[in-house]
């Protein structure tokens, strides 16, 4: 387990091919980004989310667990010097949520500098069980992770997500992120996605536009 940072480094610039896609001109600044809001009704996640509890990232034995939540919940997928890459460098911003002692949740982020000295903070994974969603934990998951990545001074919050996945659309919607970019075929199964944004300050001056 020693070199798998190393290889987990490499293997993330692999799967994170933004850049790539922006160099071949797949991912044209005017392609439609469907700004039409989705409204759904209010919910009372406190009340749905009652008996669920949270924890971060301890050790390797909760590694497993987490690669089987990704796995199957989520369409793309990871290798394990991926998901080691981000909990062995950031635990602290992977949160698990639990009903009693099973597994029910994970949300797993990173937080770096961008090229203008600012911190960003990256949802790289969010994964529901099937039999616990509607019950209001992936947002409390997300709320945990962006609160968490504030207090270490994060200047905003990016991710991307499945254009066909309206849940979570509408989820980071009502949490205040803004469609910014979409990008064709960004995912394996040939599916486009939206790169999202949260700020959590202001700044006046567009340069600092990341994305």
């Amino acid at each position: 387990m020693g070199d798998a940072l190393p290889k987990a480094v490499h293997i993330q610039k692999e799967l994170s091919h933004k850049d790539c896609q922006e160099e071949m001109g797949l991912a044209p600044k005017n392609l439609p980004l469907f700004p039409e809001k989705i409204d759904l009704p209010e919910e009372d996640t406190a009340a749905k989310s009652e008996g669920i509890h949270f924890c971060v990232f301890q050790d390797e034995s909760q590694l497993k667990v987490l690669m089987g939540l990704i796995d199957k919940e989520l369409s793309e997928p990871y290798s394990i010097y991926t998901y080691r890459y981000f909990v062995y460098n950031w635990p602290d911003l992977c949160f698990f949520a639990l009903d009693g002692d099973r597994y029910v949740g994970v949300i797993v982020c990173k937080l770096e500098a961008t090229r203008h000295g600012l911190l960003q903070g990256y949802i790289a994974m969010l994964a529901v069980d099937a039999e616990y969603r509607q019950r209001g934990i992936g947002r409390a998951l997300s709320e945990r992770a962006i609160e968490a990545m504030a207090i270490r001074d994060a200047a905003m919050v990016v991710l991307e997500t499945e254009l066909s996945n309206k849940p979570a659309l509408a989820l980071y919607q009502s949490l205040g992120f803004i469609r910014e970019r979409r990008y064709l075929r960004y995912y394996l199964n040939g599916v486009d996605a939206f790169h999202l944004k949260l700020m959590l300050h202001d700044f006046n001056d567009s340069s600092l536009n990341e994305a």
